[in-house]
């Protein structure tokens, strides 16, 4: 298990930044709408790659699902690994039997370095003891993600989101502007900021699509305090279940094989805070691993839970 960790990360470091800047995605359906180097105060520069459905009409007003690791979504022949989640495939079919709302897509890419501070929720980290904090530093450089002391950067990630890239969408764009037509989603440390954003800003996210959420936060679970700090944070700060729906997943090989039990605890605080099935969801997929590729495969469960059609 160990020597499979270290080899997973090490694709995943070689990785950042491998996608050509100037190529936009091919689709088989709809269109991609580029935004490069999207100018921040609160983050790095970065592509915006917004996915428009096949008919987008000004006529009309679509939802927005924002989405992280935008380099991943929508053509695998970009991408550094060959998988991609075929995005715009699935939501196309779910189109066609009038089985969700329609929606856009936007694409928003990591920062390469800067991915795992902007994905670490930072209210959770600054909670911890200072021991608890050294640990989480220390066992991040062991595995090469950070050389210096690793502060997590996601409350400036997320005001990046919210304050400026979501009032160029909502301008740009046929879409619904309030927050019960928008939502956030994304996969390991991008299921890991999908849950903060939403617990941090409920009157701008609806809903969120947590796939193989990555509660230990670094990569391994000895003497980890990162899965207890986001359950505390997560029972002090879920949004109320009335107004709000929540989907989390994974399965139970390689990255995700240290997420069933977590996944448990995460469970049990979201029945203690009122979510029932009508809100709340979450799925076990035994044999699918942490790829684009198993993602793929149950993107469909999550899109028809937080915009099910009439």
């Amino acid at each position: 298990m160990k020597r499979l960790l270290i080899t997973f990360f090490c694709q995943l470091l070689l990785s950042f930044g491998i996608q050509a800047q100037d190529q936009i995605p091919n689709v088989v359906s709809g269109k991609i709408e580029r935004i490069a180097n999207f100018q921040s105060e609160y983050v790095t520069p970065r592509n915006i790659d917004v996915w428009l459905p096949e008919g987008y009409s000004e006529a009309n007003r679509y939802s927005v699902l924002y989405m992280h690791d935008g380099q991943m979504l929508y053509d695998p022949d970009m991408s550094w690994n060959k998988q991609a989640w075929n995005i715009d495939d699935v939501a196309t079919e779910l189109f066609k039997t009038d089985k969700v709302k329609k929606f856009i897509v936007v694409g928003i890419w990591n920062g390469g370095q800067t991915r795992h501070p902007d994905y670490f929720p930072e209210k959770p980290f600054n909670q911890m003891s200072k021991v608890e904090k050294d640990t989480v530093v220390a066992q991040l450089q062991r595995v090469g993600r950070t050389k210096e002391i690793f502060n997590p950067q996601s409350d400036n990630y997320l005001k990046f989101i919210v304050s400026e890239l979501k009032p160029f969408i909502d301008k740009k764009y046929s879409v619904y502007a309030d927050k019960e037509h928008t939502f956030i989603a994304g996969s390991s440390m991008g299921g890991l900021i999908s849950i903060y954003a939403i617990c941090e800003y409920p009157d701008v996210f609806c809903g969120a699509a947590c796939l193989s959420t990555h509660w230990v936060g670094t990569f391994t679970k000895e003497n980890n305090p990162v899965p207890n700090s986001m359950i505390d944070y997560l029972s002090r700060n879920l949004p109320k279940p009335e107004s709000h729906k929540i989907y989390f997943d994974c399965g139970d090989q390689t990255l995700d094989a240290m997420y069933p039990l977590l996944q448990r605890k995460v469970d049990s605080v979201m029945v203690s805070k009122g979510y029932s099935n009508e809100n709340w969801l979450t799925r076990y997929f035994p044999g699918e691993d942490h790829s684009e590729k198993s993602w793929n495969k149950r993107l469909n469960v999550p899109l028809k839970f937080l915009f099910k059609g009439n």
